[in-house]
C-alpha cells in the first residue's frame, strides 16, 4: 500500500523557519473526512439567533450528557463543535443514546457497494465503553476525539481495543482477520485499484509475523503500539482506518 502522511495518525508537526515546532491545525474539511461526522452534521437543524452561545439541550433526552465544559477539557473539540455535533446527535437520536442498528444505517449508506453490518458491528462495539448495548453522546465524542486528534499512542490504543472483539486483552490471529475481512466487506469488491479475495489473509499474516514478538499466538497491546510505532508499513497501511471511521 502507498504510504501517505493523510492517514489515521495525526501530520507530523510543522517547523517553521525558526525550527521551532508548530501544532498542526485540524479544519473542518479534514473533520467532514470522518463518515460518523458527516452522519451527525448532516442532521444538525437550523438553529435560532441565540444558538451560538447555548449551552447544550438537555430537557427532552432520556439520557443527559455531562456539560460542556467538561466535555471540552475531556476532548479535543471546540465548544462550537461540541455543540454543533451534539444538535446533530440529539436530532438523529432523540433519547440521547444511539444503538447498533444505527450503526449499521450509517455505514450501509456511505459504502452502498459493499455490506457495512459486521463492521459496523465490531466498531459500535469499540464507542460502546459500557457494553449496554447503547453509546451515550460522551462516549461518542470522546472516542471520535481520540481518532481524529489524538497522539499516535492514543490512537492505537483505540485501534487494538477495535481489534480485542472479546476484550480479554490480548488480539488473536482469529480477530484481527474478523475485523480485516469485515473492512473488505464493506468496501465492496469492486474497489480501485480491485482487492484479492485472499487481500485479508494476506495483510493479517504479515501484521501478526511482526506484532506477535515472543510467539505466543496473541498480541498484547504492549507489543501492538511497540511494533506499528517502528514500522513504517503498518502505520501507513493502517491509513485505511480514516476511510472507514
Amino acid at each position: 500500500m502507498k504510504k501517505s502522511r493523510n492517514s489515521l495518525y495525526p501530520p507530523a508537526p510543522n517547523r517553521t523557519q525558526e525550527g521551532k515546532w508548530q501544532k498542526p491545525r485540524f479544519s473542518r474539511k479534514s473533520l467532514m473526512k470522518c463518515c460518523l461526522v458527516k452522519w451527525i452534521i448532516s442532521n444538525t437543524a437550523p438553529q435560532g439567533p441565540d444558538s451560538s452561545d447555548s449551552e447544550l439541550e438537555l430537557a427532552t433526552v432520556r439520557h443527559q450528557p455531562e456539560g460542556l465544559e467538561e466535555l471540552q477539557a475531556q476532548t479535543k473539540f471546540t465548544r462550537k463543535e461540541l455543540q454543533s455535533l451534539y444538535r446533530g446527535f440529539k436530532n438523529e437520536c432523540p433519547s440521547g443514546l444511539v444503538d447498533e442498528e444505527t450503526f449499521k444505517t450509517i455505514y450501509s449508506q456511505f459504502f452502498p457497494q459493499g455490506d457495512a453490518t459486521t463492521y459496523a458491528h465490531f466498531l459500535f462495539n469499540a464507542f460502546d465503553m459500557d457494553r449496554n448495548g447503547s453509546i451515550r453522546f460522551e462516549d461518542f465524542v470522546i472516542g471520535l476525539s481520540v481518532l481524529l486528534r489524538g497522539s499516535v499512542t492514543e490512537k492505537l490504543r483505540w485501534a487494538f481495543n477495535l481489534y480485542d472483539i472479546n476484550k480479554d486483552g490480548c488480539i488473536t490471529k482469529e480477530e484481527m482477520l474478523a475485523i480485516m475481512k469485515s473492512i473488505y466487506d464493506m468496501m465492496g469488491r469492486y474497489t480501485s485499484p480491485s482487492v484479492k479475495e485472499d487481500a485479508p489473509f494476506e495483510h493479517v499474516e504479515k501484521f501478526f509475523q511482526k506484532m506477535d514478538r515472543n510467539r505466543d499466538g496473541v498480541v498484547t497491546i504492549e507489543e501492538f503500539i511497540e511494533t506499528c510505532q517502528k514500522d513504517e508499513n503498518i502505520m501507513s497501511s493502517m491509513q485505511l482506518f480514516e476511510n472507514v471511521i
